[in-house]
């Protein structure tokens, strides 16, 4: 980060010079597709994120994922690839003006995904791979990590330490639920304070996997979307500093999570009562 820049998983907006714009609400907001696709519903996505970004005050990130290299299936699709995948984000940073979030699963990823996008991401699965996140937090990049679906909240201070060790200067860490044993994630609301004294960092709690049904539909996964706005609302009121939400505007088209992911016209109404939660407890 430069001198004077504001941390980037943050609700704050810095006032310009003789402005006098409001500061970003208190909550901060990472959303994209699943897996990148076309320019299109990439566009279509990053504008209405911008847009609701600046009527509602939020400040937004837009992700969206090159590669899943996680997919249930060895014939699941994918996404575009590296460099597709890269060049895709660098166009929807250009026309949206958003910063821009993408996941990376292999050492060698960081340092040429980091050349393009704003902050790099960690999956759940990969997240005590230490070569990787060395190779992360060398890029100097803002680094989301997700703490994984088989570790106490206590765990990831030991992730976070990785990631500084090799020269990370912010990093947040994600909730997105564990293991419990009946096809299901269930998300410890307690969490959140914990990771946050673990680490000192920012919290975000993943709304859209924590409804993720692992392999509830064979070789991919179900999800119950229905319960994603009463889970963020719940997570900021249990003291999270952000969501991570995947959305669409025709999730049944999805190539990747779909069955998991809240429409894009939800997003609005989800993100306005966790804003007013927000606000209620930090009265």
């Amino acid at each position: 980060m430069n001198a004077g820049c504001p941390p980037f998983f943050s609700g704050r907006r810095r006032t310009p010079s003789g402005g006098n714009k409001r500061p970003w609400t208190s909550l901060f907001l990472i959303a994209g597709p699943c897996a990148l696709e076309d320019d299109g519903l990439n566009f279509e996505i990053a504008d209405h994120l911008a847009d609701l970004g600046e009527r509602l005050d939020v400040r937004v990130t837009f992700k969206g994922s090159f590669d899943k290299a996680n997919r249930s299936s060895a014939s699941s699709s994918r996404g575009p690839g590296l460099d597709a995948g890269l060049a895709a984000l660098a166009r929807v940073r250009e026309r949206s003006g958003l910063p821009v979030l993408t996941d990376i699963h292999l050492p060698e990823q960081a340092a040429c995904a980091a050349a393009v996008v704003d902050a790099l991401q960690i999956p759940a699965f990969l997240c005590r791979q230490t070569d990787l996140l060395r190779a992360a937090g060398a890029t100097g990049r803002p680094v989301s990590v997700k703490k994984g679906q088989w570790m106490a909240p206590g765990d990831v201070g030991g992730v976070v330490g990785k990631l500084r060790e090799a020269g990370a200067r912010e990093v947040a860490v994600t909730e997105r639920g564990v293991a419990f044993g009946y096809g299901r994630w269930v998300v410890d609301m307690r969490s959140f304070d914990l990771m946050r004294e673990a680490t000192g960092c920012p919290t975000v709690f993943d709304a859209s996997h924590a409804v993720q049904l692992p392999g509830g539909e064979g070789t991919t996964s179900g999800g119950e979307p229905r319960h994603i706005g009463r889970l963020a609302a719940a997570a900021v009121a249990a003291g999270a500093d952000g969501l991570f939400v995947e959305v669409h505007p025709d999730p049944g088209a999805a190539p990747s999570d779909g069955s998991n992911m809240l429409p894009l016209g939800e997003l609005e109404r989800v993100l306005e009562t966790s804003m007013r939660v927000r606000e209620a407890v930090t009265a």
